[in-house]
């Protein structure tokens, strides 16, 4: 089954952006540092799980912030932020301008999205693009793996990744690779019944 991938750089305190984020500033006051693994600051560890991950995106699932924030010039251009890969956008109202075809905009509910982008990603993966929607898909149970690029940071304030979370997660560490730039670390969503320790 197409695996629900949540893949976010993520400061020490827990921020995935700072404070004041908007469309001119998107990674919001102080933050820009939670993405120069990817570049600046990128070593050939750094690349090789960068490539991984976008290797086997199929689809991506992302909020009406996300998208408003990046959209066209100035953020993804004319595609989406993998290019032509298809966007599912969870919203309240579909928006009357027009967008390139890689966008989809779905009404009913971040499950809704996720099954559209199953169906869109055939064998590959569904990649979570934002913190609300993580937020809104993991009680659903929706969310397969936490990848989490942990930037040797702390932000104090702005976008909480799990600050809308009710009730534990259990987790299962599957890979840690560390770098200077970053430790990045993947976990396995367990289920009720797959409890760590549990028999």
């Amino acid at each position: 089954m197409t695996r629900v991938i949540c893949d976010i750089s993520v400061s020490v305190d827990g921020f995935v952006t700072g404070p004041n984020d908007t469309r001119s500033n998107p990674f919001g006051d102080g933050a820009d540092c939670l993405h120069d693994w990817l570049s600046v600051s990128a070593t050939d560890e750094d690349r090789a799980v960068l490539a991984a991950s976008v290797e086997e995106i199929g689809a991506v699932v992302m909020g009406r912030k996300s998208f408003d924030k990046n959209e066209g010039d100035g953020g993804w251009g004319d595609l989406g932020p993998f290019g032509a890969v298809p966007c599912f956008v969870v919203t309240h109202r579909v928006p009357q301008d027009q967008y390139p075809a890689v966008f989809s905009f779905v009404t009913d509910g971040v499950a809704g999205a996720i099954e559209a982008a199953r169906a869109a990603a055939v064998a590959k993966s569904v990649q979570l693009h934002g913190a609300s929607v993580m937020q809104q898909a993991m009680p659903l149970r929706l969310v397969d793996e936490l990848r989490l690029h942990v930037v040797p940071v702390l932000l104090g304030s702005g976008t909480r990744l799990f600050g809308a979370l009710d009730g534990a997660v259990e987790l299962e560490r599957t890979k840690v690779v560390v770098t200077p730039a970053a430790t990045h670390l993947t976990f396995r969503v367990l289920a009720p019944s797959d409890g760590v320790g549990g028999g």
